[in-house]
């Protein structure tokens, strides 16, 4: 039965048990949040929401004189109430620097926010249905979030990188060589699909060989959320795609329950997220060592390369997948860095 399932109903499967043993690390009462949550979340946000809030009581029986000899199976739902906005200020100060597991947790602004937006997100749910009386978490300011510079790739570096792939192999020797040979085509169909459709890494690794349509020139991906899309794709990429398909992929023998994957590992196996992501590191390294380039920064260089080839910011969003065109505007719109390097040489400090 496992054969027929695809790799994003496994990957539900699989969540959706996660979330139920993270659940038991929990309060009792906070069972009723998750499951009033679960028809607008996915199952990974609830993982994400479960732990975060999990910490937040772990802070409470480590840090607050009432609750230091508490287990977390005593924390009753009256408890919120009970908590000053003080308290909150302490756990968002907490949440900077922490110790977990003898493992030492740090929390930039990014992190920051989304653990306390889990936290307002918990305590509204009570509030709302007037189980709480109050709500702390409403009378303090939430972490600001400062704009960062997006990272992405130049015209020049894209193509540098894809031709360090591609040639790369005259510097290698022994098993570095062997590997590569193993790979080349495989890892060449990756960075050129994500290069040119600007699907999320999640999409890219639970392609099937069947949603790949080289008539039409378009692969149906899975977005967040589930909703399905085709999203088309032009030369370069049906010829990376086509040589891998054709080539190296035709060649392996999968797995049982990994043969309709259209991304292979070494192990014969679907490819994870985890390991795109290292492959993509290990050769942007090589090209652009002063950028961090991850998969999800090929997706915003090519979100920018289609903004400015079009200028059509509700086509990105719609190609990108984004269901609010604002966050789109935000990363692609929002800075015209080709006027902006203009600003360089606009002003003269001495007439020459």
């Amino acid at each position: 039965m496992s054969n027929t399932r695809t790799y994003h109903e496994q990957m539900r499967i699989d969540q959706t048990i996660r979330l139920r043993e993270v659940l038991k690390t929990l309060p009792p009462f906070a069972k009723d949040y998750f499951r009033a949550i679960e028809p607008k979340s996915s199952a990974k946000t609830r993982i994400n929401y479960a732990y975060d809030v999990r910490v937040f009581f772990h802070f409470l029986m480590e840090n607050n004189p009432v609750y230091k000899n508490y287990s977390i199976e005593q924390f009753k739902v009256s408890d919120l109430e009970r908590l000053e906005p003080v308290d909150i200020e302490e756990y968002m100060e907490y949440l900077k620097v922490y110790e977990r597991d003898d493992e030492l947790i740090m929390n930039g602004e990014k992190g920051l926010a989304r653990k306390m937006s889990a936290l307002r997100s918990f305590y509204n749910y009570y509030y709302k249905h007037q189980i709480i009386a109050k709500n702390p978490t409403l009378l303090v300011d939430m972490p600001k979030l400062h704009d960062k510079a997006i990272i992405r790739l130049d015209t020049d570096e894209v193509a540098l990188l894809l031709d360090f792939v591609e040639n790369c192999g005259s510097q290698l020797s022994g098993q570095s060589l062997t590997y590569y040979n193993k790979t080349k085509e495989r890892d060449l169909a990756i960075l050129t699909l994500l290069l040119g459709t600007g699907i999320r890494v999640s999409e890219c690794v639970g392609l099937d060989l069947k949603d790949v349509d080289f008539k039409n020139y378009g692969i149906t991906v899975t977005r967040k959320g589930g909703n399905q899309m085709v999203v088309y794709f032009g030369e370069e990429v049906a010829e990376a795609l086509n040589q891998y398909i054709e080539g190296s992929r035709k060649s392996v023998t999968p797995l049982s329950g990994h043969e309709n994957a259209l991304f292979l590992s070494t192990q014969r196996r679907r490819m994870g997220v985890q390991a795109v992501e290292n492959m993509v590191k290990k050769y942007a390294r090589q090209v652009t060592p002063n950028k961090k380039i991850t998969p999800h920064k090929l997706r915003s260089t090519y979100g920018t390369s289609l903004y400015k080839e079009t200028g059509d910011i509700y086509l990105v969003a719609d190609v990108l997948g984004h269901k609010d065109v604002n966050t789109t505007k935000k990363h692609y719109a929002a800075i015209d860095e080709d006027r902006r390097r203009q600003a360089a040489s606009a002003v003269k400090l001495r007439e020459s």
